[in-house]
C-alpha cells in the first residue's frame, strides 16, 4: 500500500497479514481524501480502527497538524508502529491501544463535559475516521454515538453498501464499499 498525496507521496507503508484488516483501497482512500481535503490542514485527527494507519498517515501528509491512532489487536498495533517509524512520523502521531468504543467512552469520561477532547488540545477533534471490522454493526453504533455527541467537526465511517446508516450524513458508494460523511 502507498501513500497517494501529499509529503510522503508515493511511500510505502506495511499491511498487516492475515484477515484480521481489510485496506481500504487507494481509490476509495483518495475519494475519502477528497471529501474532506479543505479541512486537513492544521486539522487535529482521530484514527479510529486504524489498521495500517493508512487514512491517518494520508492526513498527516497533507498537512494534518496530528494524529490519534487507535488499534486494539497487537499485530495490527505493531504495524502501525512500523510505518509511522518509517515515515518519521511519531512527533505527530499518538497510538492508542484499545478498542474504538472504549477510547471513546474513556476520552469523553476524562474531559467530564460528555464531549471528547483532541488528546492534550483542549479542543475538538476537527477530523474522525472510522474503518471499522464489516458485518458486525459498528458502523451504525458510531454514527449513533458522533449524532448523540459529536466527537468531530466531520466524522466520516467506511462502511459496506449494504449497510444503512443513520439519516444526516453524506453516503458515496465505492462498489461493496461506501463511505459516510457526518458533520457538525
Amino acid at each position: 500500500m502507498r501513500i497517494i498525496a501529499g509529503e510522503w507521496r508515493g511511500r510505502r507503508i506495511s499491511v498487516p497479514m492475515g484477515d484480521s484488516v481489510r485496506p481500504t483501497l487507494d481509490s476509495v482512500r483518495e475519494a475519502w481524501m477528497s471529501m474532506v481535503h479543505t479541512s486537513l490542514p492544521d486539522a487535529r485527527v482521530l484514527d479510529l480502527f486504524a489498521g495500517s494507519g493508512a487514512l491517518g498517515l494520508e492526513a498527516l501528509s497533507r498537512g494534518a497538524s496530528s494524529v490519534d491512532f487507535v488499534e486494539n489487536d497487537p499485530r495490527t498495533f505493531r504495524v502501525l508502529q512500523e510505518n509511522i517509524k518509517k515515515l518519521g512520523a511519531g512527533g505527530r502521531s499518538t497510538l492508542h491501544r484499545e478498542d474504538a468504543p472504549g477510547f471513546l467512552t474513556k476520552a469523553r469520561r476524562a474531559t467530564g463535559e460528555g464531549h471528547l477532547r483532541a488528546t492534550g488540545e483542549g479542543e475538538p477533534y476537527d477530523i474522525a475516521f472510522a474503518d471499522p471490522p464489516y458485518r458486525k454493526n459498528m458502523a451504525v453504533q458510531l454514527a449513533d454515538l458522533w449524532l448523540k455527541r459529536p466527537f468531530a467537526a466531520i466524522f466520516g465511517v467506511e462502511h459496506e453498501s449494504s449497510e444503512t446508516l443513520p439519516a444526516g450524513g453524506d453516503t458515496r458508494r465505492y462498489g461493496d464499499t461506501s463511505i459516510t460523511i457526518y458533520r457538525t
